[in-house]
């Protein structure tokens, strides 16, 4: 049986899930159905070597450094990064990755796959995949639908046509989003399926396919990878090529246009985890159906959704709310309007919010940190740095600062000497001091980083030597 080039798609924004998914780190990198990330799951589903050749992924460019991390983490890499330099939907991104395998081999067979969905059977996905496998070779298109279990109105249809083959139909039509009374007639039909937005397709049938009913999409996605240029491990594509792609989803560029897509009937359980709801389906419910989750509590609380990041969340006499809190925001809704907060995080966005996109950790290639507190004049931060890792070497112009370790060692060049810190030293950098922090050790790196001066922004860093090549 051939082996099949895996994509994971990381270019989401997740913010249905706000304020736990941000912009700036969104759900696909978030533990949120188990301990590891639906990223790292993602990857783990695809990792047998009989099956599949090496990954790649296509990635926003912003969290270039997690995803590397995410999947060194779990021992895995992939055989190419490619960054997006903005989001452009699914339709490019797969474009991207087809031009990509179509070097490596030219009969190459990709299996297309958001980051961010939850499937809890790999042996029954991989079963599935099979099943679609000549389909895919045979030059069509091949989509898994799973089977509805509910007259859900969030999600798309797949019209199920006659069987094609084993365990293969052809696809009719594609329904979008239906109203209540829609849905329960798809569901009595049972001709019927839940669009899960995996797809297997040969590389060169969807780019000669994209040739002819999206040529200007493909000729910005060719012009974005010659003009693009290498930085470390990844590809960044080049944006000004990139930015004329039309921003379309596969479904609407490819899928509902083309006479050859076909379905398989999924063997796996499935959710997008799109919605606060589908969180509260899948999680582990007390006696009166509420799911309580990090730094909250419930008394007399049915059917709600509880989760704390931050402050404690205690809820008593209320039901079917859904109430999540981080460290700089707390959601409050019903199960039946979660569907709504992509609009109200649209809303903040409008009005200039940071919330809207940004977390309180700002990570960086090699960790991250968070603002602890700041005032007139001085700022706190915690940082943490992973094992190995090393910030740039560096100077301010407008502050002082001054670092103590917390855990781990810290290797600390302050102009012309190098000094080793262990837990609880210190050191002082004054203004205009050439600096660099390392964690030369085997566990993360904590300390806190105290500025003062007049002017404390993150862009009076002037960098000098940067193991991760930033300007």
């Amino acid at each position: 049986m051939k082996k099949i080039t895996p994509v994971i798609l990381s270019g989401g924004t997740g913010t249905r899930l706000w304020p736990l998914s941000r912009e700036s780190y969104p759900k696909q990198l978030l533990p949120l159905v188990a301990e590891e990330t639906l990223l790292q799951q993602t990857a783990r589903r695809v990792a047998d070597p009989a099956l599949f050749n090496d990954l790649v992924v296509v990635a926003n460019a912003e969290h270039r450094f997690v995803i590397a991390e995410q999947l060194r983490c779990i021992g895995m890499s992939a055989r190419r990064i490619a960054l997006e330099p903005m989001g452009r939907n699914t339709a490019p991104a797969a474009l991207i990755a087809a031009l990509f395998a179509l070097r490596d081999d030219p009969e190459s067979i990709l299996l297309l796959m958001p980051a961010d969905h939850a499937i809890s059977d790999d042996e029954a996905f991989h079963v599935t995949l099979k099943m679609g496998i000549e389909s895919a070779c045979d030059a069509s298109f091949v989509l898994f639908g799973i089977e509805p279990t509910a007259p859900v109105t969030g999600y798309g249809y797949i019209h199920m046509g006659k069987p094609v083959g084993h365990g293969v139909r052809k696809v009719l039509a594609f329904k979008e989003k239906p109203d209540l009374a829609t849905a329960e007639r798809y569901l009595a039909s049972h001709d019927y399926a839940w669009n899960s937005g995996i797809f297997l397709l040969s590389a060169r049938a969807l780019i000669d396919e994209m040739r002819c009913l999206e040529p200007a999409l493909l000729h910005a996605c060719e012009r974005a990878i010659e003009a693009g240029r290498n930085d470390l491990d990844f590809l960044r594509l080049d944006a000004a090529a990139f930015a004329e792609a039309r921003s379309v989803s596969l479904d609407h560029a490819l899928m509902e246009r083309t006479k050859n897509a076909v379905v398989v009937p999924a063997r796996f359980s499935w959710s997008d985890i799109g919605t606060w709801s589908a969180l509260w389906q899948r999680g582990h419910k007390n006696a009166e159906g509420t799911v309580v989750e990090g730094n909250a509590t419930a008394h007399n609380a049915r059917d709600c959704y509880l989760r704390s990041d931050g402050p404690l969340v205690a809820a008593l006499g209320v039901h079917d709310l859904i109430v999540v809190a981080t460290h700089d925001a707390v959601l409050v809704t019903t199960k039946g309007r979660d569907q709504d907060v992509r609009p109200l995080v649209e809303m903040l966005r409008q009005s200039g919010h940071e919330t809207a996109t940004q977390t309180v950790r700002t990570y960086r290639p090699w960790g991250y940190y968070q603002i602890v507190h700041s005032g007139e004049r001085f700022k706190v931060k915690r940082i943490t740095v992973n094992p190995g890792a090393k910030l740039s070497l560096q100077k301010h112009e407008h502050r002082a600062e001054h670092w103590i370790v917390v855990n781990g060692t810290a290797l600390v060049t302050r102009d012309n000497e190098e000094t080793l810190l262990k837990e609880n030293q210190s050191t002082y950098l004054p203004c205009g001091c050439i600096h660099r922090l390392e964690n030369p050790g085997p566990e993360i790196l904590i300390l806190i980083e105290v500025q003062s001066g007049a002017y404390l922004g993150e862009d009076d860093i002037l960098r000098l030597d940067d193991l991760y090549e930033r300007a």
